[in-house]
């Protein structure tokens, strides 16, 4: 890719992150990206396609996969606790505004399965996770789909919230969350 197309798509990106799909002009677009918007159509079929060429780029996703979840240490504490820091460190507000941004109806149909590796990298890595525990005799057998996306939940509100609203909501600290958060989901585990 040439460099003024990424300059073109790199503008898109941001803009879509900061107003959403909809408010994003292909005017805005070409004045952010320092081009005349002659030169974003001789690159680029319409705004859809600048858009969608950069949600394929590992640059514009969270790169959050299920090999980000490998470091076990077999302790559920330890664990719960890094499959947590490890979407948190990568979910940061600027992809959550973006995620939220590329949900526009007018996407959606060719986003979605994007957005949804996210989601389904941590459910199904912690699932199996869960269930070897409790094959290993260290937790109880219980509903593991059910856990993980109360985990998971619990740590993309997190993220969204502080996204959102930064400091103003709470003034909880991301590793006091983690520790707290796992604390208790560890000890209704348990009980």
């Amino acid at each position: 890719m040439d460099q003024t197309s990424q300059k073109i798509i790199d503008a898109a990106m941001m803009l879509v992150r900061d107003q959403g799909y909809v408010a994003t002009t292909t005017k805005a677009i070409a004045k952010e990206a320092g081009v005349n918007e002659c030169t974003l159509f001789r690159k680029f079929k319409n705004k859809k396609d600048i858009v969608l060429q950069g949600v394929s780029q590992a640059g514009w996703r969270a790169n959050i996969t299920a090999d980000i979840f490998e470091n076990f240490q077999w302790d559920l504490q330890k664990d719960i606790e890094m499959f947590m820091r490890a979407y948190l460190d990568r979910m940061t507000p600027d992809f959550v505004n973006l995620s939220i941004g590329l949900r526009a109806p007018q996407l959606y149909e060719e986003t979605s399965a994007l957005i949804m590796k996210v989601p389904q990298a941590f459910l199904s890595s912690l699932t199996q996770y869960l269930n070897k525990m409790y094959e290993l005799g260290k937790i109880p057998k219980a509903d593991f789909d059910a856990l993980a996306l109360t985990v998971f939940s619990s740590t993309f509100g997190y993220a969204f919230l502080k996204a959102s609203f930064g400091n103003e909501l709470s003034q909880v600290e991301k590793d006091q969350y983690i520790k707290n958060s796992v604390n208790m989901f560890v000890k209704g585990l348990k009980s």
